[in-house]
């Protein structure tokens, strides 16, 4: 068992049925020129999560635990994005549209792709989500469960959003959930902080956040985390 200092209490997991997921790392959301910034956001607070979400990844990598990556798009046709979602707001570019990487938030448009730097490697899994949570509509339940997974750690963007609806999901789909502090970033540093209180809230109502350290730290005690 490996043993993580974390808000509210100790995160305890076992190496073996762990799981790292890496919540839409993609440049429409983190890079100038995306879907982020036609909404009228500074994209430079998300780049704050990519060096540490890299070193999250080189840790799993090296220990050989399972990476998920996931990305939230459409298809070319838009029939999976509901009019209501694309037609929210006052963005510059919608859903769909063309732009600087090419279709806004479109599989298989550059824009919809990870940033090089959380880029998956050969044989990690991706999984293609049209909503926020990544358990909707996709495959991303029986992968787990293919898997033996028990435990999740999570990284990505943006905290509010997609990390946090994914984590509520996985809560209630039973699997125990811990979010890496730096490895993760909103538009609205408030919100993010304000996330990170309510997820460990209540005894850890939706699960647990824990800074990058110690998660290594933790790795490295127990004899794994050459990375650390």
């Amino acid at each position: 068992m490996i043993t993580v200092d974390a808000k509210p209490f100790a995160f305890t997991f076992e190496p073996g049925s762990v799981a790292l997921i890496v919540i839409d790392m993609q440049r429409d959301f983190i890079e100038p020129g995306g879907f982020g910034e036609t909404l009228g956001n500074d994209v430079s607070h998300l780049q704050r999560a990519v060096g540490p979400t890299a070193e999250l990844l080189a840790l799993f990598r090296a220990e050989g635990w399972p990476v998920i990556h996931t990305r939230e798009n459409h298809l070319p046709d838009l029939s999976d994005c509901p009019p209501a979602k694309r037609t929210r707001g006052t963005p510059s570019l919608r859903i769909g549209d063309e732009g600087p990487m090419g279709r806004i938030l479109i599989r298989g448009e550059p824009g919809a792709s990870i940033v090089p730097e959380c880029a998956p490697l050969s044989g990690e899994t991706v999984i293609d989500k049209p909503g926020k949570g990544a358990f909707y509509a996709t495959d991303l339940r029986s992968r787990l469960e293919e898997l033996g997974t028990m435990s999740l750690v999570f990284a990505g963007v943006t905290t509010e959003v997609c990390v946090q609806t994914t984590m509520r999901e996985a809560n209630d789909h039973g699997y125990d959930c811990l979010l890496i502090e730096e490895a993760t970033e909103s538009y609205f540093p408030g919100f993010k902080a304000a996330t990170l209180a309510m997820i460990s809230a209540q005894g850890g109502i939706v699960g647990w956040t824990a800074p990058l350290w110690a998660f290594k730290a933790a790795a490295a005690k127990s004899g794994t985390g050459e990375m650390a």
